[in-house]
């Protein structure tokens, strides 16, 4: 069963609001700007003033992701079939779709706004529930968006890059978004808890298992990791927040432009 979150209440569940949970969120991003801030040098790159505390935050994911992550997704990737994986990866997008179209309603982008809504339905109805990716052979294009990309829409800045514990490349603008997409999300109204959990597993699990490839090319060149993949998720956020869809058409995925797919 689903159920639609009400600011500042509690739960059916008996988990806290989106209110409550966003004010801790935004608690935790400003402890970690203002430690950040004392690391930051003179020569700091200028799209990444915090770069110490990223540099340091990205190998802590990258020690938990070979620890557990990886071993997982390479599990997975061995075990379900790219047929099946691909059926996965649809299924979540679809359910992207929708907040999509609330974005670019917000946006005030009509055109796009269509799109995500025919797709939803088209996926949904003709499908399997959005196993099936129907629109894209129909020639309805997706164009992903999110509240960190509406707030930039409507003058916010995007502040500096930010890496994130687990969750990895960020800004500001979009970490303080990111309650909100999490929370109106369709898999973030899924009743019970444990059903909801099960779900956001198996995305970490798929989106990783995606970048299985893209991973092994990095970790074999000569290349700064880090700054490739800042550089990267910054040109992706940037050319979504011009151009709806834009990344998309390019061969961006659910991933934020982290890296292509190798699915």
């Amino acid at each position: 069963m689903m159920t639609w979150m009400t600011a500042g209440r509690t739960r059916h569940d008996g988990s806290p609001g989106w209110a409550g949970s966003g004010l801790r969120w935004c608690a935790l991003v400003l402890g970690a700007l203002l430690l950040a801030g004392c690391a930051s040098g003179p020569g700091a790159n200028p799209n990444d003033p915090l770069e110490p505390y990223n540099r340091s935050m990205a190998r802590f994911n990258d020690d938990v992701d070979a620890a557990i992550l990886k071993p997982v997704a390479t599990a997975y990737k061995d075990a379900v079939p790219s047929l099946a994986r691909t059926g996965v990866n649809n299924f979540f997008a679809n359910l992207g779709d929708v907040w999509s179209f609330v974005n670019n309603v917000l946006q005030l982008r009509p055109e796009e706004a269509l799109s995500s809504l025919v797709r939803f339905n088209v996926n949904t109805l003709w499908g399997l529930g959005g196993v099936l990716d129907i629109a894209s052979e129909m020639g309805v294009d997706r164009n992903r968006q999110d509240f960190g990309l509406t707030l930039g829409r409507w003058g916010v800045p995007t502040g500096p890059y930010l890496v994130l514990p687990l969750l990895g490349p960020s800004t500001v603008r979009d970490t303080v978004a990111l309650p909100v997409d999490m929370q109106a999300s369709l898999v973030g109204q899924v009743d019970p808890v444990a059903a909801r959990n099960t779900l956001y597993a198996l995305r970490a699990v798929d989106t990783r298992a995606s970048l299985l490839g893209a991973g092994a090319v990095l970790e074999g060149a000569a290349l700064d990791k880090y700054s490739f993949t800042r550089d990267v998720f910054l040109r992706v956020r940037a050319q979504r927040a011009e151009r709806p869809g834009a990344a998309d058409a390019n061969g961006g995925d659910d991933n934020g432009g982290v890296l292509p797919q190798d699915y």
